[in-house]
């Protein structure tokens, strides 16, 4: 039998940079349990934030992250023209075009198939981006 779960996740308020939201996701969408084998959608519903599945251990990687895209996209390039939100907000919208704003993982036995360092990272592009919305969508088989 198929089985089709959905449900929103209002993330708190992050700061610029990168954040394990893992264990969040997998609070807000208990129904996983159920399913045998399948996948979880996460879709983030901004333009100015980001995700990814990256190192879920060392915080040392998350601060690279920052500090090589925020180098790689710099606020100051001076030819941005989208600039009445603030210096931060249009090389938010590039960060997220490189991540992307949705996620695909892979269920097994009841539980997301992430590898044994891997998580689920917000990646927040703005310096007050406010809270985030994801819409979580689980399916598969019993």
């Amino acid at each position: 039998m198929s089985l089709f779960f959905q449900k929103q996740l209002r993330l708190q308020s992050f700061p610029q940079g990168y954040h394990l939201v893992t264990s969040e996701i997998e609070r807000a969408i208990p129904d996983i349990r159920q399913i045998r084998i399948g996948f979880l959608q996460v879709f983030l519903q901004h333009t100015s934030a980001g995700l990814c599945i990256n190192e879920n251990a060392d915080p040392t990687v998350r601060k690279d992250f920052q500090t090589f895209v925020n180098e790689l996209v710099s606020e100051d390039y001076p030819r941005f023209i989208h600039t009445y939100e603030g210096p931060d907000d249009m090389p938010a919208h590039i960060k997220s075009a490189f991540f992307g704003c949705s996620l695909q993982i892979p269920i097994s036995g009841g539980k997301l198939a992430l590898g044994i360092w891997q998580g689920i990272y917000l990646c927040e592009f703005r310096r007050s981006g406010g809270r985030r919305s994801l819409i979580l969508t689980a399916f598969g088989t019993e």
